[in-house]
């Protein structure tokens, strides 16, 4: 094992091979999320992540010009979300810190002595401090105006916004209490009860001191949506299954269905039910709610019985769900206007490999084109003045928020958050690449070719594999802040002479339920590695590539198939970063689903074990980066430490980069500089 060279001296050593810019430099462009429209006023929020420091901004009419509403200044790994909005619009609660693990820690990344907290607060857009309210997160405020329920340590709390405001304890219930839900006139709140293998729908009723369950059962209940007049609750009910496993193929199982209770006396009765076989097997968008009580009394949801991800749409007195947006594409980002007359929705219709934006009508009729071109749209929100907003980017331009009014073309609501030295017109446009996988399966990427003269040398090449693995890579700038650091280490790769593909392998999201679910993916075959040899074929078949230095690299799931490449065909794969990657799935199951047993499952568990790296160990030769933060929640750290001590034993070569009190997506911008900084000098020193 060799020790990393120290990232101070790295950078001067690549800035001195003459690349046109710089991580730092590729890196710099804030990056906004949690985009949210007022109740009120027309006004929008979002936070924004600029180079680990965030801040919530927020831009309205009529001039729709972003300004900063807080004043934090450290890299400190510190997240801002939950954003929720007072009803006159004129303030904003949200929650700053991350959230606790299992041993209730909460995320430190930069190892304060004083440690951190997961706390509400609340800040005036007229001006002045955020005042904190609490320890807590999940905020909904009422729509009253006077008080904000939240979660702490699984109980529901409240609190009066008023400054003198002391929380209290609200509800003392069995299991974990979320999602909370205030009905319309503010008199009840909805939450969901979770007690390990099923959850209910309550209903605490302030006035009364009283809760009630809702038309309860042994199955799951969540998402809880108010009628319009606060007097039912419309939630999904998604069957109950003892022996629970991930990361395996689900294309069908016992139906799901929709249901609405009465708030008062909690009788409820069942409005529709997915048919057996495609769509029996619930399929989340991003959403507030997956079930939306729309105009006429209607219920919108996602259903895939097409086999895509689609909104359907039902009558609350029940009957046949109607499709609201048909087609060979999936439908993501899922928002309600504010009259409930329409939805506008994110998807890849007519262009699969990016995002648009679309207006659908919950009455059905047409879907419109809300943008259009070879930009990536995301997040889109209503403002109640009937503005449209979106977060937005490109091959070229990163993340950003934006604004459309009227006719009139969308504009950046904070030009600033993209610095005067990104290196814009320096990056490449990434190609969209079919291949067939080894199995001939066909498979997207895009692939980012070096600009420049061709070399009279053969170029070094990288695999990358994203995440999830339900994510999708784009033909731009990513949506979510791993994948957008991700394409930026692709595109610095690309500036260094490398040929780069970015691999959609079978069991991501965006090319329907079939791929999605592809058979035998993940613990129960590793399917996905036909993928990845397929892919390194492509790029060992190409005349600019030398078959002798293809390298890859990836994180989380792409940490996965980055082992699983490097233990089956080290004879293709030169070197590999691997950023906390799971390498035996029996652990990594049992960390999202704890009542899992391996021994009470023991022929799934075989098949686990023999589609993970570790079971082909003993072919590993190539020598590999190791990165990892050890409180990761998602993947073991110790993963890492198990495939290390297997690689000592085999005499293979391995570096690593380890962050004490790092979670599984890095929180500070100074790790992931470094994490790029030192994975592009490894594969530099290994693949020239």
């Amino acid at each position: 094992m060799r020790n990393i060279w120290a990232v101070a001296c790295l950078a001067p050593c690549l800035v001195m091979a003459g690349e046109p810019f710089t991580l730092q430099q590729v890196m710099s462009p804030a990056f906004p999320s949690s985009l949210t429209a007022a109740p009120a006023g027309g006004k929008v929020a979002w936070v924004l992540d600029s180079q680990g420091v965030r801040n919530l901004w927020v831009a309205g009419p009529a001039d729709y010009r972003g300004r900063s509403l807080t004043r934090y200044t450290a890299d400190d790994g510190q997240e801002i979300g939950e954003l929720d909005w007072t009803p006159d619009g004129a303030s904003i609660v949200y929650v700053r810190g991350g959230a606790a693990n299992r041993q209730g820690e909460i995320p430190n990344p930069i190892s304060d002595v004083k440690g951190a907290e997961q706390a509400l607060w609340v800040v005036s857009l007229a001006g002045g401090d955020p005042r904190r309210i609490g320890e807590g997160h999940s905020p909904a405020v009422s729509p009253k105006g006077d008080r904000v329920a939240f979660i702490r340590k699984g109980q529901v709390w409240w609190t009066p916004l008023d400054a003198g405001g002391k929380p209290e304890q609200a509800v003392q219930a069995r299991g974990q209490c979320g999602s909370l839900r205030w009905s319309p006139d503010g008199s009840r709140l909805a939450f969901v009860s979770s007690r390990g293998d099923h959850s209910f729908i309550g209903v605490f009723t302030p006035s009364a001191s009283s809760v009630r369950y809702l038309d309860p059962s042994v199955d799951r209940d969540r998402e809880p949506a108010w009628s319009p007049d606060s007097k039912q609750v419309a939630f999904l009910r998604i069957p109950a299954e003892r022996r629970a496993f991930m990361f395996g193929p689900k294309r069908a199982g016992e139906p799901w269905s929709i249901r609405v209770a009465d708030a008062a006396t909690g009788e409820g009765r069942q409005v529709w039910k997915a048919a057996a076989g495609a769509g029996s097997v619930f399929r989340e968008v991003v959403a507030g709610n997956q079930i939306l009580w729309a105009a006429g009394d209607r219920l919108v949801f996602p259903w895939e019985v097409s086999g895509w991800t689609h909104l359907h749409a039902v009558s609350v007195k029940g009957g046949k769900a109607s499709v609201l947006t048909p087609g060979e594409f999936e439908v993501e980002d899922v928002s309600l206007s504010p009259d409930r007359k329409a939805v506008l929705v994110s998807s890849n219709q007519d262009d699969i490999d990016r995002r648009h934006v679309f207006r659908v009508p919950v009455a059905g009729g047409p879907v419109r084109p809300v943008t259009t071109g070879s930009g990536i749209e995301w997040s889109p929100v209503t403002a109640s003045d009937g503005a449209v907003a979106f977060l937005r980017s490109d091959a070229r331009n990163p993340a950003r928020a934006a604004i459309q009014t009227g006719q009139s073309p969308a504009r950046d609501l904070a030009p600033e958050a993209v610095p005067p030295g990104f290196p814009a017109a320096a990056l490449v446009e990434p190609k969209p690449a079919i291949f067939p996988a080894a199995d001939g399966v066909p498979i997207h990427a895009q692939l980012f070719e070096p600009q420049g003269p061709v070399p009279a040398r053969r170029r070094p090449a990288v695999l990358f594999f994203h995440g999830g693995s339900r994510r999708q890579m784009l033909l731009g700038w990513h949506y979510r802040s791993y994948y957008h650091n991700a394409y930026a280490l692709n595109q610095y790769l690309a500036s260094r002479g490398f040929v780069v593909l970015s691999v959609n392998y079978r069991s991501g999201i965006g090319y329907g339920m079939e791929f999605r679910e592809a058979l035998n993916y993940g613990a129960t075959g590793a399917s996905e590695f036909q993928d990845v040899l397929g892919a390194g074929l492509y790029l060992r078949g190409r005349a600019d590539v030398d078959p002798k230095r293809i390298g890859l690299w990836g994180g989380s799931y792409g940490g996965y198939l980055t082992a699983l490449g490097l233990s089956r065909a080290s004879d293709l794969f030169a070197a590999g970063v691997d950023l906390h990657g799971v390498h035996d799935w029996n652990v990594v199951i049992r960390n999202f689903i704890p009542s899992y047993d391996p021994q009470e499952q023991e022929a799934r568990a075989r098949l686990a074990f023999e589609s993970s790296p570790m079971a082909s160990i003993k072919t590993w030769r190539s020598p590999v980066l190791l990165i990892h933060g050890d409180d990761d929640r998602n993947v073991p750290f110790s993963e890492s430490v198990t495939l290390a001590e297997a690689l000592r034993k085999q005499g293979v070569e391995f570096e690593q980069l380890i962050f004490p009190d790092e979670v599984h997506g890095f929180l500070t911008h100074a790790h992931w500089l470094q994490v790029f900084q030192t994975a592009a000098g490894f594969l530099e020193r290994k693949l020239r």
